[in-house]
């Protein structure tokens, strides 16, 4: 009976061992494949990473260079609420000049409204305020806001800036008031 288990467990261990051998060559021959199935694998995976850095550092280049420009802008246009606030006061020293120029006693008030207004305007200036010029009586919507429609005899004048109530301005290229103006119709 010995025998016969020792010849059953050589059989056992033959059929076993075939199997085994069978999937030793079989792994031999992925085992040729896998580098280079890996190669192509790692390429791919190489790629999508690049791709993804990339990406990644185009994404935190346009983020830089955003941010430095609204901090340039906040920089540039930090005073436009104060001088926004100051142009009724330019605009009233404008009105005071206008009115003391018919006066008898013109003389020494005017002079003195002429400094202050000069002052005011230069201090302003140097912060970037700009006046907006009126260029030969064209209408532009982005820059003038229509206050009334004057009727006019004249065809050309018609859809043209015929008066300007309120001066417009500009800081640093910005519209920051636009002027109020009469169009003809």
């Amino acid at each position: 009976s010995e025998k016969i288990i020792s010849k059953n467990s050589d059989f056992n261990s033959a059929e076993t061992d075939q199997p085994l051998k069978n999937a030793e060559s079989n792994n031999e021959k992925t085992e040729r494949k896998e580098p280079e199935n890996q190669l192509e694998e790692l390429k791919k995976k190489n790629l999508e990473i690049n791709d993804k850095y990339l990406r990644l550092y185009s994404d935190f280049d346009n983020f830089r260079k955003r941010n430095a420009k609204e901090k340039i802008d906040i920089i540039k246009f930090a005073g436009q609420e104060l001088i926004s606030l100051m142009l009724p006061v330019l605009d009233d020293f404008e009105r005071a000049m206008k009115a003391t120029e018919g006066s008898p006693e013109k003389g020494l008030n005017l002079e003195g409204i002429q400094l202050i207004f000069q002052k005011l305007k230069n201090t302003l200036l140097q912060e970037g305020l700009r006046e907006m010029e009126i260029k030969e009586g064209e209408f532009n919507s982005e820059l003038h806001e229509a206050i009334t429609k004057v009727t006019v005899q004249e065809k050309d004048l018609k859809g043209k800036i015929i008066d300007v109530l309120e001066k417009g301005y500009y800081l640093n290229d910005k519209v920051i008031r636009h002027a109020k103006v009469v169009i003809g119709n």
